[in-house]
């Protein structure tokens, strides 16, 4: 998922850079949600290893 959210955050980059504001925007969104799911997908994820008795990486 976080390689979607980079590739999301790339295409918004060249989109912006060659002056198409509405792509770059849409796919500059769609990055920052995917990272932000990421992110909560991850504390879970540690959170859950913790509290079957593994401990964290």
């Amino acid at each position: 998922m976080l390689g979607w959210a980079l590739t999301f955050l790339i295409v918004a980059l060249i989109a912006a850079a060659l002056g198409f504001g509405g792509i770059a925007g849409t796919s500059a969104g769609i990055a920052k949600i995917l990272f932000f799911v990421f992110i909560a997908l991850f504390v879970i994820s540690l959170i859950m290893r913790a509290m079957r008795g593994r401990p964290p990486i």
